[in-house]
């Protein structure tokens, strides 16, 4: 059996309290939801979880949390509005978004509205908890010179009307000249 490594330094078991440090996990998938879940407690925080940008605003409202995790989409909803309005509420959360959808744009936009990191599913606890300890930038990180492809391009456009649209197919695939199940296979094609 492997031994779990333990909770970052700001994450440590606060005695006095009786709990680990405490998270904010939202999600809609109640799959991944449940296992993000489980995997923390056995790390030894204190989780609550929500499925909707409501249910997390009424947690959140409630409770201070150290760290969260927000997925990006959230059905009909955007997690960008999530990490915007916990931000706004309690700026020291240290927030790390989620996604299938993962780009440039939305990357850029969950940083500039307070997200302290932004990954790509599939992600698991270890990488969560990594972001979670990534206080600054890493200048090191090398700069590739490949130039994108025109597929990624063409990703990135769509990803960035998608953002701009708040994740209204409809109305991306209006924009874009596209019919509306055109777009939706291209998005299925991207998740992952």
């Amino acid at each position: 059996m492997t031994e779990v490594p333990p909770p970052p330094a700001s994450a440590v078991l606060d005695t006095a309290s009786g709990g680990g440090a405490s998270l904010l996990i939202v999600e809609d998938d109640p799959t991944f939801a449940r296992t993000l879940r489980r995997s923390f407690e056995r790390r030894g925080y204190r989780v609550a979880s929500a499925a909707s940008p409501d249910e997390a605003r009424t947690l959140f409202l409630a409770e201070d949390f150290e760290f969260a995790v927000v997925d990006l989409k959230l059905g009909a909803g955007s997690g960008l509005a999530v990490v915007e309005a916990l931000h706004a509420h309690a700026p020291q959360t240290r927030i790390v978004v989620l996604t299938g959808y993962a780009s440039i744009a939305t990357a850029v936009e969950a940083i500039k509205l307070g997200a302290a990191h932004y990954l790509a599913k599939p992600s698991n606890t270890d990488d969560i908890e990594a972001a979670f300890g990534n206080l600054r930038g890493n200048a090191s990180i090398p700069v590739e010179g490949r130039k994108s492809s025109i597929k990624t391009l063409e990703w990135e456009y769509i990803h960035q009307t998608l953002v701009e649209c708040d994740f209204n197919i409809s109305e991306t695939a209006r924009r874009l000249g596209l019919h509306r199940r055109t777009l939706a296979r291209k998005l299925e094609k991207r998740q992952l």
